[in-house]
């Protein structure tokens, strides 16, 4: 998962993909799987490895991993919350003893 720092650093090379395989999708009239195959977004990828030290090799996974978007870690399981909000646990189903969590998870301990 990537902080609100370091996904400032990976989203342009996400956006600059969409927009290299739009630009191939209406030069050559290709479907988005023969777009793909041209290998776009491997500057995604290679910012991403960089970044975490994690060789993803699908993009599209990569929009999937800023922390910010989850809430705290369940405290059974250990695994993000689907939302700041959750009263349930969506990977191992225990409930949240407070889901009125504030959003200071996500920073760094003093």
């Amino acid at each position: 998962m990537l902080d609100d720092k370091e996904w400032i650093v990976l989203h342009p090379h996400l956006t600059e993909s969409l927009q290299e395989i739009k630009r191939h999708r209406e030069t050559h009239n290709s479907t988005i799987e023969q777009a793909r195959a041209a290998g776009f977004g491997k500057a995604a990828l290679d910012c991403y490895f960089q970044l975490t030290g994690y060789r993803e090799t699908n993009p599209d996974n990569l929009w999937r991993y800023k922390a910010s978007d989850y809430g705290p870690p369940c405290e059974s399981c250990g695994k993000p919350l689907r939302t700041a909000s959750a009263k349930l646990c969506g990977e191992c189903g225990a409930s949240v003893p407070n889901p009125a969590f504030k959003q200071d998870w996500l920073k760094p301990a003093p």
